[in-house]
């Protein structure tokens, strides 16, 4: 039987305790997830890549089953393929993410149809976070306890 495998995509800038949701509720489903950071070249990051895959390492380097990795400035759909992926996993928190993930998703599906989307909303207690917040409040001096790992917040409050 062969492993089932995931992609779990996204700028990750910074990770959040909601993409932990996912990644944990998603490794019930798929025997590997491939949490990869997706590098484009014209968006603004507070995180550098490689600031984002350490810190990425530092939280995640415990479960079994996940693989961190990046790519730069190529389909998400021809990634996963290189990986052996046949499912990309996205995760929701609002009506507004999915009418742009359901875009992505149909896509993905256009141009592979062997390669599949499926949808987690995060845990309720999780579904106001999003990484543009959590930097706000970062910003301002504000604590994001409870809200990610203290690794990721005392990063993200020297890079402020």
């Amino acid at each position: 039987m062969s492993k089932k495998i995931a992609i779990y995509p996204g700028s990750f800038d910074p990770i959040t305790h909601g993409h932990v949701n996912v990644i944990e509720r998603g490794l019930h489903i798929f025997d590997e997830i491939v949490v990869a950071v997706a590098v484009n070249s014209t968006k603004q990051t507070v995180l550098s890549v490689e600031e984002r895959l350490k810190l990425m390492h530092d939280v995640l380097d415990d479960m079994k089953g996940v693989v961190i990795d990046s790519f730069t400035d190529k389909l998400l759909i021809r990634y996963a393929k290189e990986k052996g992926a046949r499912t990309i996993v996205r995760g929701l928190r609002t009506v507004s993410d999915y009418e742009y993930e359901f875009q992505m998703a149909h896509a993905n599906r256009s141009m592979d149809p062997d390669i599949d989307t499926i949808f987690m909303m995060t845990e309720a207690r999780y579904s106001h976070l999003s990484s543009t917040l959590i930097k706000e409040i970062a910003r301002y001096g504000g604590s994001c306890e409870g809200l990610l790992d203290p690794r990721v917040e005392k990063k993200l409050k020297e890079k402020f």
